[in-house]
């Protein structure tokens, strides 16, 4: 297991079962006989974090240079994006408000020092929404984790 987060739609663990390129949705309702639904996203999965609205959840695929993103709502597989990077690597990712795209998060790589940031909208912003929108060049040959906040006009590398 890559990553483990909790779902904001069910009482569901939502995990990275790296190797294998599945996010498992837990449903631990019935600790006795828990519910497993299985995904086929892409393989080598690490790292992921969730959108600004807590639906969608997007994990790299490191290996793959691509980032998967789960509905956890509709608990399907929703798209693969390519990152444009060597090896993505978030953390748990970055989200902001982009003055052009609307509500987006983002990922660095660990092979390069490419940002990339993926457009998180599906309903106001449709032609942008799981899509890298914008490539940011880093002043660093790499890394490991992405931050932000709300508060904040920075983004951290």
């Amino acid at each position: 297991v890559a990553s483990i987060v909790a779902s904001h739609f069910a009482p569901e663990w939502v995990l990275n079962i790296k190797e294998t390129g599945q996010v498992w949705l837990v449903d631990y309702s019935d600790p006795n006989s828990p519910g497993i639904k299985m995904i086929e996203a892409e393989r080598f999965l690490h790292d992921g974090g969730w959108d600004s609205t807590k639906r969608y959840f997007l994990v790299a695929a490191n290996a793959r240079n691509k980032v998967a993103v789960i509905d956890a709502k509709e608990k399907k597989l929703v798209a693969l994006v390519d990152t444009g990077g060597i090896k993505p690597h978030p953390g748990r990712g970055a989200n902001w408000v982009d003055p052009e795209f609307g509500p987006v998060w983002a990922t660095g790589h660990i092979g390069d020092s490419v940002v990339s940031v993926i457009g998180t909208d599906p309903v106001n912003h449709p032609d942008s929404a799981w899509k890298v929108v914008r490539t940011i060049s880093a002043l660093s040959s790499g890394n490991l984790f992405i931050k932000t906040h709300p508060n904040s006009k920075w983004v951290w590398l």
